[in-house]
């Protein structure tokens, strides 16, 4: 499981009763806990989707060379949610992990803006496996729908709207899922994501965001979602 920094991994590591094993490895660090057969590695990536993508395959090239490959890649953390579908504590899972800003600036394209995909070449879109969005959404009670990664946090209405224009069924916009993502395709492991809505995705008000309250929810999200992992079938991968 991957999230962007510490007290994000402490707050999914929460979920996780007893104590945990560090395991170091030529670029990151993890914190592992084992319950029952199943073994959950927690990695504070870095912050973007650059960290986030070396991070996530640094530890993902050490488990295939040891033999134990992972089965899932988790991206979760804290996220900005666009109001009113995904308020304020609420808990999100990405039926698409999105780069939301990876492409060209074009005047006469609509919006002014083209994917990479419309130059010819990369990706724009993961999408996680449809089975596993639909259990763990019912099982934490969060809705499914489109998470944004941008390298950029949205500070503006103006910049919010053109966003949810450009990509009107995001629920939240974070900045390392699309990395976490990338990273898990080149070994051909599955992905999810899952955030916490900490603050709305529009003008930056610090008195507005509640980061406690989403790293809370975090923590209660695993607590009910580690269950449906290990009763996950892989058929529709």
């Amino acid at each position: 499981m991957a999230t962007a920094v510490a007290v994000e991994r402490d707050a999914v590591a929460r979920a996780f009763p007893g104590p945990a094993e560090e395991v170091r490895l030529p670029a990151v660090t993890l914190r592992r806990y084992n319950r029952g057969p199943c073994r959950y590695d927690l990695l504070a990536a870095g912050v973007g989707p650059a960290a986030a993508a070396s991070s996530t395959a640094a530890a993902l090239t050490a488990a295939a060379l040891r033999g134990t490959p992972y089965g899932l890649v988790v991206s979760a953390g804290i996220a900005g949610g666009f109001q009113p579908d995904a308020p304020l504590g609420s808990l999100v899972v990405a039926d698409a992990i999105t780069a939301a800003d990876l492409g060209a600036e074009a005047p006469g394209a609509p919006d002014g803006f083209l994917p990479v995909t419309e130059l010819g070449f990369g990706v724009v879109h993961h999408r996680p496996p449809e089975s596993l969005v639909r259990e763990a959404a019912a099982a934490l009670g969060a809705r499914a729908g489109g998470v944004l990664t941008v390298s950029t946090v949205t500070g503006s209405a103006e910049r919010a709207a053109v966003l949810r224009t450009r990509h009107p069924l995001a629920l939240a916009e974070a900045m390392e899922g699309f990395g976490v993502a990338e990273a898990a395709a080149a070994h051909g492991t599955p992905v999810l994501e899952l955030r916490a809505v900490s603050n709305p995705v529009g003008p930056r008000d610090r008195a507005a965001w509640r980061i406690g309250d989403a790293l809370a929810a975090l923590t209660e999200g695993f607590g009910k979602l580690a269950p449906v992992l290990e009763s996950w079938n892989t058929y529709d991968h």
